[in-house]
């Protein structure tokens, strides 16, 4: 049950994708309109894949790195789609949907094979550290795409070549607003992911703190993502530019030190 599901939601991330590229390419309302419901029955089939997780005979555990980043692409997208209407968006499901494609196509791969778990302890607090953490990865990810689009369309408008012109992108000021939306909830989420990450290692060591090479870098990221938050909310006040290559800086690092140290090390 489990493979035939995220293949199916697989797809129709994919379809969505191909279905906002034609509705860039040849501008149609009911194309996007379109491209909206195919994500959305992808967001749905997607959560009923989560539901009948554990039906699989051994179940994946959710501490998985696949099981997780199949979360991040579920949950950032619901985000999107929970700012559509408010940012004017319709036109970012043409980049939404294919990363929310390979989240998915990605964890498929490995899903169907569940092996042990990726780190080690019991109860709860692995569950809630992956959960929680994805999320505001997941968040904050898609804080860094709305910065890369909005770099990328500024450089443009300055030429005087915009995109937004030819593919329908939203208005920079759209595009900063889901930076700052983003940020202000993902940053939350993270530093619960922090947290019971820290309770987490208490229950299996009797320490809070062992100075692995994850919990080192992962503590570095979160501090630095502390710092854009203080600048990006404080008193002082922050360009959508400087905002925007903070936000895509901030998430290349954070992803370096959850994804790429493990990778390395």
């Amino acid at each position: 049950m489990l493979g035939p599901l995220h293949q199916l939601t697989a797809a129709l991330y994919l379809l969505a994708s191909l279905v906002a590229g034609v509705g860039m390419a040849v501008p149609s309302s009911r194309v996007a309109r379109a491209a909206v419901g195919l994500l959305i029955l992808g967001v749905v089939i997607h959560g009923i894949t989560f539901s009948v997780l554990h039906t699989a005979d051994p179940p994946p555990p959710l501490t998985d790195l696949p099981a997780a980043v199949s979360f991040m692409a579920w949950i950032g997208t619901i985000f999107f789609l929970a700012l559509l209407r408010w940012a004017h968006l319709i036109h970012l499901v043409g980049w939404v949907a294919p990363v929310a494609f390979l989240g998915v196509f990605f964890s498929g791969l490995r899903l169907t094979a569940a092996g042990p778990a990726t780190f080690g302890g019991s109860g709860s607090w692995p569950h809630a550290h992956v959960l929680l953490g994805s999320a505001g990865i997941s968040l904050l990810g898609l804080a860094a795409l709305a910065g890369l689009l909005f770099l990328t369309e500024h450089r443009r408008l300055k030429a005087k070549r915009p995109l937004s012109r030819r593919l329908g992108l939203p208005s920079l000021e759209a595009l900063d607003r889901v930076n700052v939306a983003a940020l202000a909830v993902g940053f939350p989420l993270l530093t619960l992911g922090v947290i019971t990450g820290v309770l987490w290692v208490e229950t299996v060591s009797g320490k809070l703190w062992t100075a692995t090479a994850h919990e080192t870098w992962c503590s570095i990221a979160w501090a630095v993502y502390l710092v854009l938050v203080a600048v990006r909310f404080g008193s002082a006040g922050q360009g959508g530019r400087r905002a925007a290559v903070f936000a895509v800086g901030g998430f290349a690092f954070l992803f370096f030190a959850v994804i790429g140290v493990g990778l390395i090390g």
